[in-house]
């Protein structure tokens, strides 16, 4: 299942897949964003995943924007290439499963954008997140304007935006954007365990909460109520929540199928 720039695998009801341009510390290409967002596609309807991980090769998860090719595109090939990032981003957002992002090293630019996009991120203790777009010039692409104010607050996204100097990622897991702080070396493995909760969790529930909470950031409370009091009673139905029943009664761990 392996694409240019990016290798995926799907084991245990988990899909990996493994930003894979390491000599430019995962910058993104054309053909690394358009194969991103169709092997997310093509696993929000497959029933063999039910959680995905998302990380890079080599020494840093991501540095965003290739800055070697900055500067030899016109208007237009800017236009569309953020375009085609502006998609991924939304495919990260409309797949119902969980997306981890697994960050070590460098999330930079709308590397770290990426990262944002997903529902959670676990990071190494030594490594940094970097909106380093004022450094050359530029505005936050990939959704970094919207997601970042809504976790920290405007003043404080301004003042990573305008300084454009990494943050630890002590700091973040500080403020809320990261989730855990694990050793380098065992970041692929504590992911890894990490998402195997979430498989072996009640799908439909998290796929409900996911979108629930995402919606929540731009609805009223009244909507947010109403689709709350709609959705469970449609999740009452499902074969997860009937099991999570018998479970509890019965004194034993539940089962889930995600159904």
């Amino acid at each position: 299942m392996n694409n240019e720039h990016l290798l995926v695998q799907v084991s245990e009801r988990i899909m990996t897949i493994q930003l894979n341009r390491p000599e430019s510390l995962n910058s993104f290409s054309p053909e690394m964003i358009s194969n991103l967002t169709l092997t997310l596609k093509e696993a929000s309807q497959n029933p063999e995943v039910r959680v995905i991980i998302l990380s890079g090769a080599g020494r840093s998860f991501s540095a965003g924007g290739d800055v070697k090719t900055m500067g030899q595109a016109g208007p237009t090939e800017v236009y569309e290439h953020i375009g085609g990032l502006n998609q991924c981003i939304l495919a990260i957002k409309g797949t119902e499963k969980p997306i981890i992002a697994a960050v070590h090293g460098f999330a930079a630019g709308a590397g770290f954008n990426l990262a944002l996009a997903c529902d959670l991120i676990l990071a190494a203790e030594d490594s940094k997140f970097a909106l380093s777009f004022s450094q050359v010039g530029l505005i936050s692409d990939g959704g970094g304007s919207y997601f970042l104010p809504r976790l920290i607050g405007p003043h404080l996204a301004k003042q990573f935006f305008f300084s454009g100097e990494p943050v630890s990622a002590q700091r973040m897991y500080e403020l809320g954007v990261v989730n855990a702080l694990v050793p380098a070396e065992t970041l692929e493995e504590e992911a890894l365990k990490y998402a195997s909760r979430l498989a072996n969790g009640p799908g439909r529930a998290y796929a409900m909460m996911k979108k629930l909470i995402d919606h929540s950031m731009t609805a009223s409370l009244e909507d947010i109520l109403e689709q709350e009091r709609i959705t469970q009673t449609l999740m009452i139905s499902t074969d997860d929540h009937q099991e999570g029943i018998a479970a509890f009664k019965e004194k034993r761990k539940p089962v889930f199928t995600g159904n």
